[in-house]
């Protein structure tokens, strides 16, 4: 508004925004206008007022910057349709043109009178302008490209005011903002000057890193120059102006000028010493000079009859390419002038910077790459060229300069038409691909150029072409010079074989020829090269033959080759894999007992394919009977085995200890006894045996538990048997495993009885296991035994059974122990319930001593013996009654043998007279029955003994003599006859009619009937597990 105020309002007028500026109704606003620039993340206000400033806003009111000041009062502004420039127009009779933040660039065009509006067309640099006297007036613009280039840095104008540059080869960009318009650039190494409208600023890069994009200030030269061209040195500025040149220091003061014959058309700086470095200066009438800054004498290269429009030298500085205004690129030798070649159609022109001899040119839309005097190679490109750097070439298009990445197949391939090798291998090193090093490698080492060769294989890392290459290095470094010989190599590695085997026929290296053919396994071409009927060539043929049938999957034809070589071992091996037992015996059959080698392996294939018996033809042809044990082991056949370890005792431990270890594998222990006893490896059946055990005891198995300790306990018999040296230990040991067999077969009854729902046991066998355990247990109570359920079955059947004062003792003890919770219940309401039973025994569980015939209580605190007489208790081993026997010992002087020849007699007896006589000393007490010649009548002598009432503590064994021997009968005596060192054990039955079993094995008594019946259900004796066919020990 005329007071100053923006407002803001929608399309129905509602007022949103109210912008109130400072200067009010003293800066009237004349115009307005919003930047339609879609890149801004804000919309932008533009305000004109005649306070003669101009100003920018947001669209929520804030000010953009500070206002710029005008020197006229604006009447009209307008936006460039990207919002990139602004135009303004009014008292000052001009229109003129502003960046978007506001800064002056310029005057688009000077009018007659005021400029009251001014627009530009969409999408163009199209200004038009209608004035106060009615005039239109209608301009273009035109943006010309400012910039300079130095190597693989590229510095531009942006926006007017700003200047970017460019890292050409990694891409990094920076941006310098100047404020004011950019009129000139240059650039040189680590140098940039920037020409602005009142002042040059030199800038320098913070290090001297090639990758470094940091500039700073260094230099300010605050004054107003005209110029051509600017161009920046390492020390200086070089000014161009249309025939003149000027060198400036960086403070500003003129220390040179050159003055031209002609007009200035290209000026280019070619290094140098700081200081002192060179310039290339092209004329427009064809001179070419170099000038150095620090001399004022121009040096002329050249001078050609048209204008100069380009220009540039090469790396060696030898060669000079100009670019005429006729569009031709001429290529002269600076030290002869002599013109090398021109090419046509050509705008610019450079060298490459890494190769003496390679150009380029851009003209007409193609790009040309031009290497020696070779023809051009030519692809299209728009732009101009600006650089050439290995395989990148800069290139200038429009505003905008860019690396194109140009592969040097082309030159290449052309240096290798010509076998040029080394200098193709330099332009490889500009770029090429894979396939291209490999083919100059290729044609390198055909044309027997090792070094290029070997440099191009490395690229490619071909390691096999590099050990032919150091091959070949090596043989010529030891005299040889034959290149047939080291060209038909080359052949053979690039798969040319029939020229290589030329070469090797013409060199005189037929063998050579011969082992590639058989190699290749072309072996219809490598017998054309056979000697004279050589048989160890025609071998090496066949064999290789064989090989190569082998490999392609045709085995029979292989085995067959390799038989009629003479190569056995890989017949035989063909044959093993594939399974053909046939073919092996045949072998086998066929070779000569020394070969002992193909014969093993063919007994090892056989025994593999489960032939034994081949394989056990083939040991005994080769005469290996430790190889034959060894198999007749490894394949079970034990019944050869022991009819060879008869005839070959040596071999007795490799058949037996392998036998035993399957024995027990098998749970066949008994045997597996004999097997170990045989082989003399007691130590080996004792281990396997205790580990078996702990296994049963660790998983419940009592019974197993019981028949494995009383397996241990025979184990250490034979040993102290065997061993004199070990028998005290090893009695003792079968003492202890005796007892803990005892144990664990009575427990065995009492886990089942706590663990099963049902029993199969009767209450009074119950009753009597857990009495025996109870009397008999140690104080270390062995491993899986529980005194708690021994306790509780106690309880249970003494109390069923009327046995209430020991169930009542049962479960008192029970109090003392850890109850598990499952058995918790039971034994609270038995401890209970017993209280109201009667606190005595029945008469009829008493356990008789059938010695003195004293009755003993059910809770014994001497154990499983008599209180009176301290004979001890035999039991049966299935019911755990107490046995109606007595055990007897022999007087001293009666072996066994003749004990048994005295009962076995069974002869009418004289009458006599027996005394008995007491011996006591101090260890023992021993009743002994003595003949007299007093007559006794019938009384049995062993029945008197036994009506002999004791008086002392000790226990006195019954001893008997030869004639109590002959007076007993044989049905009536049972023997357990251990074998040596222990003696054996007689007993005789008081109740002849009542008839008991012992086990011959385990020595174990039981009731006839029980016996017989549990060897019906088992098959075998429930103790020791012996079957009832096998013959007694």
């Amino acid at each position: 508004m005329f007071n100053g105020i923006i407002s803001i309002r929608n399309k129905n007028g509602e007022e949103k925004v109210k912008i109130e500026r400072p200067g009010g109704s003293l800066s009237p606003i004349w115009s307005i206008c919003w930047n339609p620039s879609r890149e801004e993340r804000n919309d932008i206000l533009a305000v004109a007022d005649w306070g003669q400033k101009i100003s920018f806003y947001q669209l929520s009111g804030k000010q953009i910057g500070k206002d710029r000041a005008l020197n006229f009062d604006p009447c009209c502004i307008s936006y460039f349709t990207k919002g990139e420039y602004i135009l303004l127009g009014g008292s000052d009779k001009q229109v003129s043109l502003f960046t978007k933040d506001g800064v002056r660039l310029g005057t688009v065009g000077e009018q007659n009178s005021w400029v009251w509006t001014c627009q530009v067309k969409p999408d163009s640099n199209y200004v038009v302008v209608g004035c106060q006297d009615g005039t239109i007036s209608f301009y273009q613009l035109i943006f010309s490209t400012v910039h300079g280039l130095y190597k693989d840095r590229y510095a531009y104008r942006d926006s007017m005011t700003d200047v970017i540059v460019q890292h050409l080869i990694t891409e990094q960009k920076v941006r310098i903002k100047c404020k004011e318009l950019v009129k000139k650039i240059a650039i040189y190494r680590n140098r940039l000057a920037i020409q602005l409208p009142e002042k040059i600023l030199i800038y320098e890069l913070y290090s001297e890193d090639s990758s470094d994009m940091h500039y700073r200030v260094k230099e300010k030269i605050i004054k107003k120059f005209e110029c051509n061209l600017l161009v920046v040195c390492a020390n200086h500025i070089i000014l161009c102006q249309e025939k003149r040149l000027q060198c400036l220091s960086f403070s500003g003061v003129k220390e040179r000028e050159w003055q031209m014959e002609s007009l200035i058309r290209y000026i280019k700086v070619i290094g140098g010493p700081p200081g002192r470095e060179g310039l290339l200066v092209g004329l427009k009438n064809g001179q070419i000079l170099k000038i150095f800054v620090d001399n004022l004498f121009a040096i002329i290269l050249l001078k050609q009859a048209t204008a100069v429009r380009c220009l540039d030298m090469s790396a060696s500085r030898k060669k000079l390419a100009v670019v005429d205004e006729n569009d031709t690129c001429l290529v002269y030798d600076i030290d002869t002038k002599e013109l090398l070649f021109q090419e046509p159609n050509a705008n610019s022109v450079a060298w490459n910077t890494q190769c003496e001899d390679m150009l380029c040119f851009s003209g007409g839309g193609y790009l040309n790459i031009k290497a020696s005097t070779f023809p051009v190679h030519r692809q299209k490109l728009q732009g101009f060229v600006v650089g050439y750097n290995g395989s990148k070439i800069f290139c200038l298009h429009v505003f905008s300069i860019s690396a194109v990445e140009v592969p040097q197949s082309a030159p290449m391939y052309q240096y290798l038409d010509r076998k040029l090798f080394k200098e193709a291998y330099q332009i490889a090193c500009l770029g090429v691909t894979d396939t291209d090093w490999r083919e100059l490698a290729m044609e390198a080492l055909e044309g027997l150029d090792f070094e290029t060769a070997k440099k191009a294989f490395i690229r490619v890392q071909d390691l096999r072409y590099l050990e032919l290459i150091s091959s070949i290095e090596e043989r010529k470094k030891r005299g040889e010079t034959n290149n047939d010989l080291f060209l038909a190599d080359v052949f053979s590695y690039q798969g040319k074989f029939h020229e290589a085997a030329k070469l090797y026929k013409r060199s005189g290296h037929e063998n050579l020829a011969l082992e590639m053919y058989t190699d290749l396994c072309m072996f219809e071409y490598a017998k054309d090269f056979l000697g004279s009927g050589d048989p160890k060539e025609t071998k090496m043929l066949i064999t290789k033959q064989a090989d190569w049938a082998r490999n392609i999957k045709e085995p029979k034809a292989a085995v067959e080759m390799y038989i009629s070589a003479g190569e056995h071992v890989k017949a035989i091996e063909i044959c093993g894999d594939h399974g053909w037992v046939d073919m092996l015996i045949d072998i086998a059959r066929k070779l000569d007992k020394a070969e002992r080698e193909p014969l093993l392996l063919c007994a090892t294939y056989l025994k593999k394919l489960d032939s034994p018996g081949y394989a056990a033809e083939t040991y005994l042809k080769m005469g290996d009977l430790k190889s034959l044990v060894q198999l007749h082991v490894e394949t079970q056949r034990w019944d050869e085995a022991f009819a060879l370890g008869e005839k070959h005792p040596e071999f007795k431990d490799d058949i037996y200890v392998p036998y035993a270890q399957w024995l027990a594998e098998n749970d066949r222990f008994e045997e597996a006894q004999k097997a170990f006893h045989k082989a003399g490896r007691q130590r080996e059946a004792v281990q396997v045996l205790e580990q078996l055990t702990n296994n049963a005891v660790a998983e419940s198995r009592f019974n197993d538990a019981a028949y494995y300790y009383w397996m241990l306990s025979m184990q250490c018999l034979d040993i102290a048997q065997a061993d004199r040296a070990q028998k005290d230990m090893m009695l003792g040991k079968f003492h202890h495993f005796q007892r803990l067999a005892e144990l664990y077969h009575g427990y065995h009854a009492i886990h089942r009885h706590t663990e099963d729902p049902f029993s199969v046991h009767r209450p009074e066998t119950l009753f009597n296991i857990s009495r025996f355990l109870l009397h008999s247990l140690p104080k270390d109570t062995p491993l899986g035994i529980s005194k708690v359920k021994i306790l509780f079955t106690l309880a249970k059947q003494s109390k069923a059974l009327g046995a209430y004062r020991l169930a009542r003792h049962a479960y008192d003890k029970l109090r003392g122990l850890y109850i598990p919770a499952r058995f918790q219940k039971s034994i609270e309401l038995g401890t209970l319930t017993i209280r109201a039973k009667p606190f005595h025994d029945s008469e009829e569980l008493v356990p008789l001593c059938y010695r003195c015939s004293t009755n003993n209580p059910l809770l014994n605190n001497l154990g499983n013996v008599c209180i009176n007489c301290r004979q001890p208790f035999i039991f049966s081993a299935s019911s755990y009654d107490v046995l109606h026997l007595v055990e007897f010992y022999l007087e001293e002087g009666i072996t066994d043998e003749e004990a048994i020849s005295l009962i076995d007699l069974e002869v009418p007896r004289p009458k006599q007279d027996n005394r008995q006589q007491e011996i006591a000393n101090s260890s023992s007490q021993i009743l002994r029955l003595v003949e007299t010649k007093d007559s006794m009548g019938d009384e049995d002598p062993f029945t008197a003994k036994l009506s002999f009432e004791q008086g002392g503590s000790e226990f006195v064994p019954v001893v008997v003599s030869r004639l109590v021997l002959r007076s007993m009968s044989r049905r009536d005596v049972l023997v357990k006859r251990w074998p040596p060192p222990l003696r054996w054990q007689y007993f005789r039955s008081l109740l002849p009619d009542a008839s008991i079993t012992m086990c011959p094995s385990c020595f174990q008594m039981f009731h006839s009937e029980d016996y017989e019946l549990l060897v019906l259900q088992h098959g075998c004796c429930p103790y020791c597990r012996r079957c009832k066919d096998d013959p007694g020990p």
